[in-house]
């Protein structure tokens, strides 16, 4: 049926996805590239064991101290609040669209997620830091904070991050074959058994790629947590205390005037490089994950 001389349209078509995956390749070894040769240099003067296990950050002091520990725990802090906020809302949204919302409701629900997308992080941002931060946390709750927390940071970043989950979520949920909601409601289940003992396990391979790209989102956001969470670099015990992430320290750092090529200069690439390999280990978590779970119908 397909046999016979490829159209010259085919011809070009491949010859263009083969170039795209190529350009998507040598960007990914670039970045590696870029990162490494600088963080050699780095960990020729650091040793890799105080960056890694250091509690004390101060690149720029007179007795400097490279231990990226305290950059770490705010990003852990600011990532686990993101997830609090956004999974369990994301999977309500997507369960919502896929199970239960009319045609109508659905096309008005889904315009407002793409907007919740679509709005720049440096919004949100100041949203953390004006509103939620100043106005909600330090007026109206009266809580012990100071001017920045990982708390407003996570929290807005878990907003950000609903549409990401819900949208992919969605996706898998209305993939799963009507047949088995069909089977579900024959042996006496209702709508809700239906969506969470047959449609949510079914879709448990989407579900969990929304989950894994929304911790990568979160690992990654820059704006949101420099502008809310703080820059004092410091091991963060509580969500109410300030705290300075891995993004947020490239962010400041890298408007700073350290002479390239110096040792301050390297550790932005010694921190982004461990932020790439953070992620990266994700991802390929996350792949082994989805491979799991995955289900063909």
């Amino acid at each position: 049926m397909f046999a016979g001389r490829a159209r010259p349209g085919e011809a070009v078509i491949k010859v263009v996805l083969r170039v795209a995956a190529a350009v998507a390749m040598v960007t990914t070894i670039g970045i590696v590239f870029a990162l490494i040769v600088p963080a050699i240099g780095f960990f020729r003067e650091v040793p890799i064991f105080d960056f890694l296990l250091g509690d004390r950050w101060a690149p720029r002091f007179a007795d400097a101290s490279f231990g990226v520990v305290p950059l770490v725990t705010a990003t852990l802090w600011t990532t686990a609040i993101a997830l609090l906020v956004s999974v369990p809302l994301g999977l309500g949204a997507a369960l919502l669209l896929s199970e239960y919302a009319t045609p109508g409701l659905r096309k008005t629900l889904k315009p407002i997620l793409e907007i919740l997308a679509g709005v720049p992080t440096v919004v949100y941002g100041f949203f953390a830091l004006q509103f939620v931060q100043s106005t909600v946390f330090r007026e109206w709750l009266r809580l012990d904070t100071g001017a920045f927390s990982v708390l407003a940071a996570g929290l807005v970043m878990g907003i950000m991050i609903i549409p990401t989950v819900a949208s992919i979520s969605e996706d898998a949920m209305s993939a799963v074959p009507m047949s088995l909601r069909q089977g579900s409601a024959a042996l006496g289940a209702n709508r809700m058994q239906t969506s969470l003992r047959v449609v949510f396990p079914a879709a448990l391979s989407g579900i969990m790629a929304a989950i894994v790209l929304g911790i990568s989102r979160a690992v990654g956001e820059t704006m949101i947590v420099a502008i809310a969470a703080g820059s004092q670099a410091r091991i963060v015990g509580g969500p109410l205390e300030q705290g300075q992430t891995m993004t947020g320290f490239i962010a400041s750092a890298a408007l700073g005037d350290s002479r390239v090529g110096s040792l301050e200069y390297n550790t932005l690439y010694a921190v982004g490089l461990l932020l790439f390999a953070i992620t990266l280990t994700v991802n390929f978590i996350s792949i082994r994950l989805v491979r799991r779970f995955r289900q063909a119908y």
